[in-house]
Parts: C-alpha cells; sequence; structure tokens
C-alpha cells in the first residue's frame, strides 16, 4: 500500500515538473519570438533647409516616406530651415530621441555629424551629398552617400551644346548655354564641370556662361542671373542651385527659352499646375538622393549596410541620370537623343572619363 501511495506521488510530481517545464519553454518561445518581430526601425531626416525646392530636398524627403510606406519603417521629415545656429541644437535634441537612424546632408552638417557620432554610438548616422572625415575616428556609425553628379552633367552639357548649334524653334545662331549655380562650392562645381565637359565634347566652341547665386532660397536672384544669360544670347540654362533655381524656370517660361532641370525630374512636378514652364524643361539631370536614401535604409535592415565608409553613386549604380520624359522624347530630335544614349554608355564603359571638382 505504501509502495503504491509513493508511486502515486513520484507521478504526480514528474508530471508538475514537466508542465512548469513546459510553460518556461513557451516562455522562452514567447521571449524569442518578441526578439525576432521587433519594433519597426525609427529613421529621422532632418534637413538643413526647407521642404519646397521641388528638387534636392523634396528628393530626399520622398524617398524617406517611401520608406516609410513601403519599408514599413517610422519616418519623420524636420525642416530645420536655413538658420546655421539651429542646426547643432536640433540634431543634439534627436540624438537624445529614440531614432536609430538619423538622417542630415549636404557639406553644411558634415561636422556637426563628426561631433554627434561618436558622442552616440549606439545611433546609425546616414548623410548625403557630403562625407565625413573617417580619419578622424569614431565615425563607424556613419554611413555617407555620394553621388557622380559630374557624369549626368556631362550628359546634360552634351546636349545642350546639340541643342544650341540646332534648328530647334528656341535656339538662336550663338553657340551658348548657361549654368546657374547655387554657391561657389565642390558639389556644385562637379555639376559645372561634368557640363562643360559635356559641351566641349560635342562643340569646343560652345560658350559657357557661368553665375553663382550665394545661396540656396533666393528664386529671384536666380531668375535674375538666368535672364542675364538669356540677355547674352544663351539658348539653355542649367539651374544647379534648390529654391534659388525655381527663379532660372521661371525665367525660361518668360522668354520661351530651353532650360535644364536639376536632381528630380522638374517637368514632371510642374507638368499639371504649370504646363507653360514644364514645356520649356527639356531634360533634368537627377540626383537620386530620395531613391539612395530608401536603398539605403532597406539595406540597413536587411544587415547588408556597411557603415564606416563612403559610397559613390553613378550612372552604373542608378545614383545619377537624366530624366527621358514624355517632353524629352517629344522635344529632342532622335539622332540627338541616340548620341547621348552612345555618350552614356562610353562613359558606363569608362571610354569617356569625367573630371570631378573632387
Amino acid at each position: 500500500m505504501k509502495k503504491t501511495i509513493i508511486s502515486i506521488l513520484v507521478m504526480v510530481l514528474l508530471i508538475s515538473t514537466l508542465i512548469v517545464t513546459g510553460c518556461k519553454k513557451d516562455e522562452a518561445a514567447d521571449d524569442t519570438a518578441k526578439t525576432v518581430s521587433e519594433e519597426p526601425v525609427k529613421v529621422v531626416l532632418y534637413l538643413n533647409g526647407t521642404l519646397g525646392d521641388k528638387s534636392f530636398f523634396d528628393s530626399a524627403s520622398d524617398g524617406i516616406k517611401k520608406a516609410g510606406t513601403e519599408l514599413g519603417i517610422k519616418a519623420k521629415v524636420i525642416e530645420g530651415g536655413y538658420d546655421a545656429s539651429r542646426w547643432e541644437p536640433d540634431l543634439t535634441q534627436l540624438c537624445e530621441g529614440d531614432w536609430d537612424i538619423i538622417v542630415a546632408g549636404t557639406w553644411q552638417t558634415q561636422e556637426i555629424l563628426e561631433k554627434l557620432a561618436p558622442l552616440n554610438p549606439d545611433k546609425k548616422f546616414f548623410t548625403y551629398d557630403t562625407s565625413v572625415s573617417y580619419d578622424k575616428g569614431g565615425l563607424d556609425n556613419v554611413y555617407s552617400i555620394l553621388y557622380l553628379q559630374n557624369e549626368a552633367s556631362f550628359l546634360v552639357g552634351a546636349l545642350g551644346a546639340m541643342i544650341t548649334t540646332s534648328d530647334m524653334p528656341q535656339a538662336n545662331a550663338k553657340k551658348s548655354i548657361g549654368f546657374l549655380g547655387g554657391m561657389d562650392i565642390d558639389v556644385i562645381n562637379d555639376f559645372k564641370i561634368g557640363y562643360v565637359e559635356g559641351a566641349a565634347y560635342i562643340d569646343p566652341a560652345v560658350d559657357v556662361k557661368v553665375a553663382y547665386a550665394g545661396a540656396w532660397n533666393d528664386p529671384a536672384k536666380g531668375k535674375e542671373l538666368t535672364l542675364a544669360f538669356f540677355d547674352q544670347g544663351a539658348d539653355i540654362s542649367f539651374n544647379v542651385a534648390g529654391e534659388t533655381g525655381l527663379g532660372g524656370l521661371d525665367a525660361a517660361k518668360e522668354r520661351n527659352k530651353y532650360t535644364f532641370g536639376v536632381d528630380s525630374d522638374q517637368y514632371a512636378l510642374y507638368a499639371v499646375s504649370d504646363p507653360k514652364k514644364a514645356a520649356n524643361i527639356v531634360t533634368s539631370m537627377l540626383k537620386n538622393v530620395g531613391a539612395s536614401l530608401y536603398r539605403g535604409i532597406k539595406m540597413h535592415q536587411e544587415g547588408t549596410l556597411v557603415y564606416g565608409q563612403a559610397e559613390f553613386l553613378g550612372i552604373a549604380e542608378g545614383g545619377v541620370g537624366i530624366a527621358k520624359n514624355e517632353n524629352y522624347t517629344k522635344l529632342v530630335p532622335a539622332d540627338f537623343q541616340k548620341k547621348i544614349e552612345e555618350i552614356e554608355i562610353k562613359i558606363l564603359n569608362k571610354e569617356i572619363k569625367v573630371s570631378t571638382a573632387f
């Protein structure tokens, strides 16, 4: 009898142990599931400027928003404005938040990131259109994106040279094209070098008129300088000046002259809202900032993004190009389009090596 009771007690104890162990395993499984299904990556884009330029900052914002929609990240865009004294305090405050990736671009935020990134090793940082100085150390958590804007600007310059020597309806007898830069800095001069070399590739006699506005948010200045190009005989102008460049598009509309957009497909942006302005935008030199940020976030999610280095994105990587939209097809003669495609292939094959300002 005693043996039977003892046997029953042992069985009850064994069953209780199995139940407890099973519960613990279930709890462990739940913990594992929680680890696997982590919270969405939190990404904030800080603009050292404002939205509305229909080119550079708008492109960056579109890329972050697209990542929010398609990649399931938590995305936010903050406009820091053009007061440089705000940028470091704002970015410092963002570092104190729960953001996983903090994105801030242009050469004007480079030193700020070089200061903040080493102080916040638990954060990841993206910068674009510039690179931090990795030799300073402590920047293994920063990913820099640079663009080979000189490559695509070469295509635009070549097209401009063909247009100015053509019998297209808005071209005159003078071999002259214009270049409007926001500021006299390396990244803008990288556009200019490609543009000038592209024009010379077609016809060394083409005169490239150059002016710098000295500001990114002064459309009136951009219009004034572009009108001066046209007054001096230029057939077409290339605006590389952010919001200031929108004034260049206004000048082309007013004088019924050809123009090149920049960064985004500016024809597409105006095709509905201002078709007369859009009609003069032959093409745009695309600097695919938004696409590059989207790409970087996706690679971060996949665990394939390498931090602590800069990456150059050119025509081959889809970082730059030109907009071959309906207006391009309509305005540009077929033989010109074919020539641009030939030049593009030569750049990809390294048969044409475009100089750089860097």
